[in-house]
C-alpha cells in the first residue's frame, strides 16, 4: 500500500499494488486489507501499522519489524519515497511471510511545483523512473517540458487550474504514457495536492512508476496524430500561455523550432524581460473574450531574440483563467530556423539553462529524428 503524506490535512491512499486508489482514507483500506489476510490479523493491529507509518514519515527512515502470528513470523516493511529535499512524499508498506519472497518494489519519487518560479523541483531519484535517464536530470522543469514528455494524454486544463490556482484540499491522481527517445514508452501514476502555505504556493507531486505488461502504454490517437502533423506541414506552431505569469505551459503542436523554451532555469526567460509586461496587460483582453496580437522577443538556441509575432486566443472553457492559446509565427527571415549543433548552444556570458542536458537531447534527437 502507498500512503501519500503530501499536504498537512492528512495522510490517505494513491494505490493498493497495481491499483489506484484516489486518495481513499487509508484506515478504512488498511482495516479491508487486514481483514482479507487472517495471517497478518491476530498479528498486526492497524495501530501498529499507524504507529510505523508515522515513525517512518517524522524520522524520513526506513522500517523493519517482525512480529509473532499463529501462522508463524510475519515481517513488516515501511519504506519513505523522499521529494527534491528530503521530505517525505509517501510511504509505501508491505507485510508478509518472514521467510517468504519479498515482491519487488516499483520506483518512486515526489516533486514540488513552485508557482513562483513556475518549475517542477525533481530529486535526482527520478531517474530510478522508467522512462529517464541520468544524462537528462535535472533539479528543475518547467510544466511545458513534463507535459512534452507524455503522449495521449488530455487532462492538462485541470493539472493547469490545479497549479497555477493552488488553494489546500484541491487534488487530482492521473496516469501518463512517458515516452522515451527510442519510441519506447512508460507509464506513470501521478498523484497531486495543491499546497498554499508557508511551506509551499504551488503542489506537491508523488510520481509511481506502473509500468508493466498488464498496464501498457497509452498511444495517440489516429486522429491526434494526423492533426499534429498536419499543423508540422503547414508550418503551425500552437501554445498554451500563462498571461500572468508570461510563460509557456504547454505545446499543442510541435515547438517553434526558432524558440528556446527547453531546459532553461527560469520558464519566464522565454521572453524579453521588457516584453513581458506587455503580455500581462493582454491579459484582461483575452479573459474578456477577444484575441489579441503582439510581436515580442523570444529566446533561441543561440542566447539571442528572434522577433516573434503571438496572435493570442482565449483557452476555452478557462475564460475566468489566464491561460491563452498562442499561435507563433516568426518576423525575422535573417535568422537560422532550425535549432543549432548542441555544440554551438549558450552565450560567452554564460549558460541560461541547463545546456549540458539540452546538448544530450538534441543529440538524442538527431540520432532518432525518424522517430521523435
Amino acid at each position: 500500500m502507498t500512503v501519500e503524506t503530501l499536504a498537512p490535512e492528512g495522510f490517505s491512499v494513491a494505490s493498493v499494488g497495481d491499483t489506484a486508489r484516489e486518495f481513499a482514507d487509508w484506515r478504512r483500506v488498511l482495516q479491508r486489507q487486514l481483514a482479507r489476510t487472517p495471517a497478518l490479523y491476530d498479528g498486526l493491529t492497524t495501530g501498529d501499522i499507524t504507529e510505523a507509518l508515522r515513525t517512518a514519515i517524522e524520522g524520513a527512515i526506513d522500517l523493519d519489524r517482525t512480529f509473532a502470528t499463529r501462522s508463524g513470523p510475519h515481517r513488516l516493511m515501511v519504506r519513505p519515497v523522499f521529494g527534491p529535499a528530503g521530505e517525505v512524499h509517501a510511504v509505501r508498506w508491505w507485510a508478509g511471510p518472514a521467510d517468504g519472497p519479498v515482491p519487488p518494489l516499483p520506483a518512486a519519487a515526489g516533486a514540488i511545483w513552485d508557482l513562483d518560479s513556475q518549475t517542477l523541483a525533481q530529486p535526482s531519484g527520478i531517474t530510478t523512473l522508467s522512462g529517464t535517464a541520468p544524462e537528462e536530470y535535472v533539479p528543475r522543469m518547467s510544466i511545458a517540458e513534463f507535459f512534452h514528455r507524455i503522449s495521449a494524454f488530455d487532462r492538462h486544463a485541470e493539472v493547469l487550474d490545479l497549479l497555477y490556482c493552488p488553494e489546500s484540499g484541491e487534488k487530482m491522481q492521473f496516469e501518463v504514457t512517458v515516452l522515451r527517445a527510442a519510441g519506447r514508452a512508460t507509464r506513470w501514476r501521478i498523484s497531486v495536492r495543491a499546497r498554499n502555505d508557508e511551506h509551499t504556493r504551488g503542489a506537491w507531486w508523488l510520481i509511481e512508476d506502473i509500468t508493466s505488461e498488464s498496464n501498457p502504454a497509452i498511444w495517440p490517437t489516429l486522429e491526434s496524430v494526423g492533426l499534429r502533423e498536419a499543423h508540422r506541414r503547414a508550418g503551425n506552431h500552437l501554445a498554451v500561455v500563462q498571461l500572468g505569469y508570461t510563460s509557456i505551459s504547454h505545446w499543442l503542436t510541435d515547438p517553434a523550432p526558432w524558440l528556446r523554451w527547453d531546459y532553461l532555469f527560469r520558464p519566464v526567460d522565454v521572453f524579453h524581460p521588457d516584453d513581458r509586461i506587455r503580455l500581462v496587460e493582454l491579459g484582461a483582453r483575452v479573459r474578456g473574450g477577444e484575441s489579441a496580437g503582439v510581436t515580442v522577443r523570444a529566446l533561441n538556441y543561440s542566447g539571442g531574440y528572434t522577433p516573434t509575432s503571438l496572435l493570442l486566443y482565449p483557452y476555452p472553457g478557462f475564460s475566468n483563467r489566464e491561460l491563452a492559446i498562442a499561435q507563433m509565427v516568426r518576423v525575422a527571415d535573417d535568422i537560422p530556423v532550425m535549432e543549432p549543433d548542441p555544440a554551438g548552444l549558450g552565450t560567452p556570458e554564460g549558460p541560461i539553462g541547463y545546456d549540458d542536458q539540452l546538448r544530450f537531447r538534441l543529440a538524442g534527437r538527431l540520432r532518432h529524428s525518424s522517430v521523435s
